[in-house]
């Protein structure tokens, strides 16, 4: 009993903290650029700051980075936009308790009601770049519950890790650090390879191939300006004077850029062809492999996201690694969701002492249907497999209907066999309320009293099936002696339905009679 009571113990939630901490600050917009004049020692003394805790330098290089680089900023945004483009749940604790599928509707409600999810979650999923992100939660009242009334992003720029590697974000008023508030901040971290979280954004390991494209792409540059308009030469009398040389080369200058000019008279100007040379593509094939190692690191792969040669199959194959990504990301997120903004809700609004709600996000490749349907057609029609309808309903996304919700029912010319409850069901929803009261209470005792007596009934004529299902050791062997006609028509043979006919013949008799009582009364 003292159990019973402890368990049964109301417990009064906690509180949150209305106030907003990291309040974003003017010069939180500014950065001192740190890719101008980007070199390899410069390069290595941005990551050594961020190995140290100082993550400021190189949180603004991946953002100059993103900027600056078309190519990344695609890259980056598919492997996002792969997230945030997918419809998510929550799910109770357990299904079958009603307290926890009440916590479940009261958190899916307030997380719908957050205007700018969406851009919340890509905030978060910054962190696939650059290791990790921040967004504060704003907490409020409303008819005595906790909400979240807003969430924003806060830069990573404000944070850092002191010498005992703890976690501090620098405010207003504390300019030298203060340790994250519990059940205040979201903080999403993404581990793109082991180690320290400053260490473990995808930016960090494409940080070397953006300098050596970045130089690739200067030198290309220069070489275009000098390289891609023909050499003037301008040629002048002997005996020309200093006045009639500047005004050769001023010709020369005004020809380059307004295609137009004047020389004095005797001289001449002449247009030499560039020189052609077969290594006029090494900075092209050099920035188009900067390119695909970004691909491989981000997308896990390049033939969706870089033009070039490759199969169909081997395309498919490449989607199918950047598929496990999504799931990763996928299943990296729901769980900080549920960690810094569902656990808070619940806490806040029933207790320390309730279960917590996960948040899933459908991440499931898509499937032929067709095929599916007919799989499951053959294992519940066919081989009599028993199959929870609550599977089918979550399988083929189908929403539950609700009490008293119109349903969509076969029509009358369908092949698929109803079982017959559901067929009484559909002739006495034809009929009066008084006759279908009367009539369908009949017809229930009835289905009930056929599926009892016909249990041993289907055993004995799905005996031959369940012999070859106990020979066969998994589910492709099965498809394919099914596939097999002359076996289907062998196990047909064996098949006894006598009794089962006789049985449906009776039951549908006495269906069909007690409607025309019915109908008659």
């Amino acid at each position: 009993m003292k159990k019973v009571q402890k368990r049964l113990k109301v417990v009064t939630p906690k509180r949150p903290d209305l106030t907003e901490i990291a309040v974003a600050q003017v010069q939180d917009k500014y950065s001192d650029y740190p890719s101008n004049g980007l070199t390899p020692v410069k390069l290595a003394n941005i990551f050594r700051e961020a190995d140290s805790g100082d993550v400021l330098r190189q949180m603004e290089l991946f953002e100059e980075m993103e900027e600056k680089d078309p190519h990344l900023f695609s890259q980056l945004q598919t492997r996002k936009n792969a997230v945030t483009g997918l419809d998510y749940e929550i799910i109770p604790f357990d299904a079958d308790d009603e307290r926890d599928k009440q916590i479940a509707e009261f958190v899916a409600q307030e997380i719908k009601s957050i205007e700018n999810f969406e851009d919340v979650q890509m905030d978060l999923l910054d962190a696939i770049g650059k290791g990790f992100s921040v967004s504060e939660i704003i907490w409020d009242y409303d008819n005595g519950n906790t909400v979240i009334k807003d969430i924003k992003s806060r830069y990573q720029k404000r944070f850092f890790w002191d010498y005992n590697d703890d976690f501090k974000v620098i405010t207003k008023e504390s300019p030298s650090g203060i340790h994250i508030p519990e059940n205040k901040f979201i903080v999403h971290r993404y581990k793109a390879r082991s180690g320290h979280p400053s260490r473990a954004g995808v930016l960090r390991v494409v940080a070397w191939m953006y300098l050596f494209k970045n130089y690739d792409l200067k030198d290309w540059v220069s070489f275009c300006e000098i390289f891609g308009m023909p050499l003037r030469l301008g040629k002048y009398a002997q005996g020309s004077s200093e006045d009639d040389k500047k005004a050769l080369m001023q010709a020369l200058i005004q020809i380059g850029t307004d295609a137009a000019g004047i020389i004095p008279d005797g001289t001449e100007i002449d247009f030499k062809e560039a020189a052609k040379t077969s290594s006029t593509d090494v900075y092209e094939r050099l920035a188009r492999y900067c390119d695909e190692q970004m691909s491989k690191a981000i997308l896990g792969q390049t033939l969706t996201s870089d033009s070039g040669g490759g199969s169909f199959a081997q395309s498919k194959t490449h989607n199918e690694v950047r598929h496990d990504l999504t799931v990763a990301d996928c299943k990296a997120l729901a769980a900080t969701l549920r960690r810094d903004i569902i656990r808070p809700l619940v806490l806040f609004n029933f207790g320390e002492d309730r279960r917590i709600p996960y948040i899933r996000y459908d991440c499931e490749e898509a499937e032929d249907q067709k095929e599916t349907v007919g799989i499951y057609k053959q294992l519940i029609c066919d081989i009599g497999l028993k199959v929870p309808t609550a599977h089918l309903y979550k399988k083929f996304s189908i929403p539950k209907p609700e009490n008293g919700e119109e349903v969509a029912t076969p029509s009358n010319g369908t092949s698929f066999p109803l079982p017959m409850k559901q067929r009484t069901q559909l002739i006495a929803n034809k009929e009066t309320a008084k006759e279908e009261l009367g009539t369908q209470k009949h017809i229930d005792n009835l289905a009930t009293v056929v599926t009892r007596k016909s249990s041993g009934l289907f055993q004995k004529l799905f005996a031959p099936v369940l012999k070859m299902l106990d020979n066969a050791e998994d589910l492709d062997e099965v498809k394919k002696l099914f596939e097999n006609e002359q076996l289907v028509t062998k196990l047909a043979e064996d098949m006894d339905v006598r009794d089962i006919e006789e049985l449906l013949q009776r039951a549908m008799l006495v269906a069909d009679l007690s409607g025309q009582v019915t109908n008659d009364g």
